[in-house]
C-alpha cells in the first residue's frame, strides 16, 4: 500500500501520546544527530539503513516517525506502510518543530 500523503501529528500531539504510552516514536536521523539532540523516549532507526522488518511491532503502540524537518520521516512512513507495520503518522516539521514549540530535548550522550 502506498500513501501519496502521509498522516502527520504535531509535536504537542506526539508529546501527549508519548506521555500516555500510546505510540512508539522512531527517530530516523543518523546516530550522530540522535546523540547530539534527541527526544526522550525515541528509539533510533536511521533511514539510511532502515529495515522496516527490524522495527519493533506493538499493536498497542503504533509507530510515529520523526527526523530533523519531516522529509526523512515521511519516507520512512511510506517504507514501513509497504511492509504492513502498525503505523500512526510522522511528525510534521520534525525535531525542529518540536524545539520551536518549546518542547524539551536531551542533549549529548
Amino acid at each position: 500500500m502506498f500513501f501519496s500523503r502521509t498522516p502527520t501529528m504535531s509535536p504537542q500531539e506526539i508529546r501527549t501520546a508519548l506521555g500516555n504510552r500510546e505510540i512508539l516514536l522512531v527517530d530516523v536521523r543518523e546516530p550522530a544527530e540522535h546523540a547530539a539532540d534527541r527526544i526522550e523516549g525515541a528509539v533510533l532507526h536511521p533511514l539510511s539503513t532502515l529495515d522496516p522488518n527490524a522495527l519493533p511491532r506493538d499493536a498497542q503502540r503504533p509507530i510515529v516517525f520523526h527526523c530533523l524537518s519531516g522529509m526523512r520521516s515521511a519516507n520512512a512512513y511510506k517504507m514501513a506502510a509497504k511492509a504492513g507495520l502498525p503505523l500512526r503518522a510522522h511528525m510534521a516539521g520534525g525535531i525542529n518543530a518540536w524545539k520551536q514549540a518549546g518542547l524539551p530535548t536531551v542533549k549529548g550522550r
